[in-house]
């Protein structure tokens, strides 16, 4: 680079390229390797880094972004030409004319909540400064091109100059009042003339984005601001993301309307975006809380159920007995392993579960507790909280088009708890369907043709239609459909049936729960699994463990699908081919409750006695009671190995079905 051209540059933009030449030199260079020359490029800084080289321009950078952080997209042109001046000897590098800084907060100082405020903390003292604000997407808009920056030059001494539109007066030219050039003699011309071709368009897409609502205090509403992308930053996210945008504050006039005053809209315009989808999951695990994991499993090595009732016994406890709906709740949150074939087809490892029951049996308590269990949820009831409903819609906004992404959306990666389950929208119940199985929607509305992500587990829960008759078929007690009602794992039915001794238990249980000293008997086990605990544990092993079928395992499990499918006529017997991968699923499920990297035959029977517990397949043993009546047991590996004995007895009657011996 000769130095006439480097005398050109402000001193800003020297010190910007120098930083960006010692530090970003790999960047920048296979920017330069690049092929087309029309593209725009991202360049990405961290902001922590540039503290630490030149402390001033970090701060300058972040007190007039508007201003410093076009330096420095001039700076990394400047510099992008200096490293092509080293690459010209061997004719591979492109001249680039958009390369734009994008600047990374990460772990530096302005991660704190001045800097990084919650949405609906957003006020007018953030205006002007880099800002940092973490949401969901709930909405995106289509990509349009937008004029930028334009050149004019001075009708006196024909100096050339740049001129931004302003984005508060919808995007309209404003020229300075004099002319700007920074010569020792002001040239204070007034004329000024447009120079042809000098346009620079760019790729212009509005998001907005909402602040999550399991960060938020009962009755608080989730605010949301619109975000403005540009150019490399245009269709990164789509609706259901989670993201992280830095950017500039500002605001634009609202649309005009008619009988409707004009405000100001305050608005972000973005200059790093992040997606955290992959650390949707994120809930700390110390050390520690891992050793008291495994010490747990080692004191109950010899009874390993009665170690598994003791997690169980911290789902809900407010909640009396109910043991089935309890392992049921925790076999769905901690769920299997997804399993992809060669051909890229994937086999989903979230289960569903869907509670059916009269009122007060606690449905809706196992809802939010679940809820509260899961660090990514939404609940929400089968009308749905926005026009969105349960999926997605085309709303227009500004005379636009834009998807708004229901709850399925906003869950994705979590749970979505969905009261009244039967009172869906008709378009939910068209598109629920493959959002719960293949764990997508496909969206073709107002023009807008898309695919979004709902990789998530649906808890439902709802009332029968009038007075449940064990006689009818589910689908007739639920007014659901059979196809839907396939796409749960479990299914179970709490029956408020007469039952004295059951009654009497309940009820000296609601009773006690106000006496102080009742609490002491089961001192040892609620402070082994206090609830942050039991969130941890449910966490860890669904991160830690990928379990895999043990020979014993498959053989009991095929064995109890073939079977039923011998038993199974119409539209059972479509059914239970979905059931084939519930079982593997739920025995997956246990065991990695059970702490173990391998699923053996417990868990295929403990898998198969949930599927038992479902009234969606034909009950293969009877032992199987009422779900709201099933309560824990003072000695469950005594219990499981009575369980055990009758199904193998039911599944040697299966002419394929080893002996015990050779299972052993």
């Amino acid at each position: 680079m000769d130095s006439a051209a480097t005398d050109e540059q402000p001193a800003h933009v020297k010190h910007l390229a120098a930083f960006l030449i010692r530090h970003h030199s790999d960047q920048l260079r296979s920017i330069a390797l690049s092929q087309d020359p029309k593209l725009h490029f991202p360049l990405y800084v961290n902001f922590a880094e540039l503290m630490d080289d030149d402390p001033p321009l970090s701060h300058l950078v972040f007190s007039q972004p508007t201003e410093y952080l076009r330096l420095f997209d001039e700076a990394a042109v400047w510099a992008h030409k200096v490293i092509l001046g080293d690459l010209n000897g061997s004719n591979k590098g492109i001249k680039k004319e958009f390369i734009h800084v994008r600047i990374d907060i990460g772990g530096s100082p302005l991660e704190c909540p001045e800097t990084f405020p919650s949405i609906g903390r957003v006020r007018v003292k953030h205006r002007g400064i880099l800002l940092t604000l973490k949401g969901t997407v709930i909405r995106s808009g289509a990509i349009k091109m937008y004029e930028g920056e334009r050149k004019y030059m001075c009708q006196k001494c024909k100096h050339e100059f740049l001129v931004y539109p302003e984005l508060e007066s919808r995007n309209s030219i404003k020229l300075p009042s004099y002319c700007p050039s920074q010569r020792s003699k002001p040239c204070e011309g007034t004329k000024f003339g447009h120079l042809e071709g000098s346009i620079t368009c760019h790729d212009y897409q509005e998001i907005k984005i909402q602040e999550s609502t399991h960060v938020l205090g009962v009755g608080a509403i989730p605010r949301s601001i619109p975000v403005i992308l540009k150019d490399d930053l245009v269709d990164i996210v789509k609706a259901g993301d989670d993201v992280i945008v830095t950017g500039i504050l500002t605001a634009k006039w609202s649309p005009d309307l008619k009988d409707v005053r004009c405000d100001l809209d305050p608005i972000l315009i973005a200059n790093y975006v992040r997606r955290t989808n992959e650390l949707k999951s994120e809930i700390d695990i110390p050390d520690d809380a891992i050793l008291k994991f495994k010490q747990f499993w080692s004191d109950f090595k010899d009874t390993p159920l009665k170690g598994r009732n003791a997690i169980l016994r911290g789902i809900c406890p407010q909640v009396f007995g109910l043991f089935t709906v309890k392992l049921a709740v925790a076999l769905t949150l901690i769920g299997g392993v997804q399993h992809v074939d060669t051909t890229g087809t994937k086999v989903r490892g979230e289960s569903h579960l869907l509670l059916v029951g009269d009122p007060g049996t606690g449905k809706s308590q196992f809802l939010k507790f679940a809820a509260k269990l899961s660090n990514r949820s939404v609940i929400t009831t089968g009308l749905g909280s926005t026009s969105a409903g349960l999926t997605v819609t085309a709303v227009k906004d500004g005379g636009e088009w834009m998807l708004e992404a229901g709850a399925l959306v906003l869950a994705d990666g979590g749970l979505c708890c969905i009261d009244e389950f039967d009172s869906m929208r008709e378009h939910d119940r068209a598109t629920i369907h493959e959002a719960m199985e293949q764990q997508t929607i496909s969206v073709a509305k107002a023009g807008l043709v898309t695919t979004l992500s709902t990789k998530t587990i649906v808890f439902g829960a709802t009332n029968p239609k009038g007075q449940y008759d064990p006689d009818q078929s589910l689908s007739v007690n639920t007014a659901l459909s059979g196809p839907l009602l396939s796409r749960f794992d479990i299914v179970l039915v709490l029956l408020d049936t007469k039952n004295p001794e059951w009654d009497g238990v309940v009820s000296s249980h609601i009773l006690s729960e106000g006496e102080p000293d009742k609490d002491k008997q089961d001192e040892d086990l609620a402070n082994i699994w206090p609830f942050p605990m039991l969130r941890r544990y449910i966490h860890f092993v669904k991160g830690y463990f990928r379990p895999v079928l043990t020979k014993e395992a498959e053989i009991v499990i095929s064995s109890y699908y073939q079977l039923q499918r011998r038993s199974a006529t119409g539209n059972a017997a479509r059914t239970t081919v979905r059931m084939l991968e519930s079982l593997i699923r739920l025995a997956q499920a246990h065991a990695r409750l059970m702490f173990r990297n391998e699923v053996t035959r417990l868990d295929a029977i403990t898998a198969i006695l949930c599927i038992e517990s479902s009234m969606t397949t034909s009950a293969i043993v009877d032992s199987v009671g009422n779900a709201l009546h099933s309560n824990f047991t003072e000695n469950p590996d005594l219990e499981y190995a009575t369980q055990e004995r009758l199904i193998l007895e039911k599944l040697r009657s299966f002419d394929d079905f080893p002996d015990a011996n050779s299972m052993r």
